[in-house]
């Protein structure tokens, strides 16, 4: 099938043997229950085999809702889905394993690796120059309305969390970000509501790190993009003015093609049903990122 006939949210690609895998949040069980995830399989972005089921809700699962923004990748010798699962009461971050790109996957752990306390959505693995595993996700505005980005260290086997998480940076902060305006209407909360969410790390070649990273702008769905400029990812982390892609689009990733190009991948438009993976070349520009 085309790009275009694939109806999916938070797309993400994981270059393997020669093949593109696309995996991402099945647009149609988005905001109710759900109990799966899939992968479709490329050789050029542009064609896709699929949809492949990676992922079935097995008996007493204790998720039922968010099956959101499976990131995988391919580490140990093995393959690592990093996933959202929710199930009314609380959102958290699983890891589960597989020994195929195409699956079957089966969680890692027993239960979230993100702080059971906490509301966490969108996780991304990001390894330093040292090969420790740190897990970036978004610390949600349901405990947190300034819309806190925050930062975790996993074991080296990916089971557990070390450590206390840290907070990187706020939406609230962020000069091109704005008020969830329906937060009253649909989450019940008065106020200013802030959110982050789908980040994904970027290595410049100055050593510098940039975090690609959506919430809500002067025209819905946006992405934007915060430095590093320590190249360290404890930061001191800075926003940049400029919004990487700033209408009705956003949660997306960032991987090198098979020809060695940078590139960035979202779902656009953010509209029920009408979401689709948008592909772009990434590249550096000034003090940050440019897609074309």
């Amino acid at each position: 099938m085309k790009k275009e006939e694939i109806n999916i949210r938070d797309p993400y690609v994981l270059v393997h043997d020669n093949k593109y895998y696309m995996y991402g949040t099945r647009a149609a069980t988005c905001w109710g229950k759900a109990d799966g995830f899939d992968v479709y399989v490329s050789e050029d972005l542009e064609e896709w085999s699929g949809p492949v089921e990676i992922f079935k809700r097995p008996e007493g699962f204790w998720a039922d809702q968010n099956f959101w923004a499976p990131e995988c990748i391919f580490y140990a010798g093995s393959f690592y889905l990093i996933t959202t699962f929710g199930n009314g009461s609380r959102k958290g971050i699983q890891i589960l394993k597989a020994y195929q790109p195409e699956g079957p996957f089966v969680p890692l752990t027993e239960d979230v690796v993100t702080p059971k306390d906490w509301t966490c959505i969108d996780g991304t693995v990001y390894m330093d120059s040292q090969g420790t595993p740190y897990l970036i996700f978004s610390h949600s505005f349901e405990d947190v309305p300034d819309g806190d980005m925050c930062m975790i260290e996993l074991s080296r086997d990916l089971t557990r969390a070390v450590g206390d998480p840290a907070v990187l940076f706020s939406a609230k902060d962020a000069p091109w970000t704005k008020p969830v305006p329906f937060a009253k209407e649909e989450f019940h909360m008065d106020g200013d509501v802030y959110f982050t969410d789908g980040p994904t790390v970027y290595t410049t070649g100055d050593h510098r790190l940039i975090v690609i990273w959506s919430s809500w702008g002067d025209h819905g769905y946006s992405v934007g993009m915060a430095v590093s400029d320590s190249g360290d990812i404890k930061g001191p982390w800075r926003h940049l003015e400029k919004p990487l892609f700033p209408e009705n689009g956003g949660h997306g990733m960032m991987f090198t093609d098979l020809h060695g190009e940078a590139r960035y991948v979202l779902h656009y438009p953010n509209d029920f049903y009408k979401e689709r993976p948008h592909f772009y070349r990434l590249k550096e520009a000034g003090d940050g990122l440019e897609l074309e």
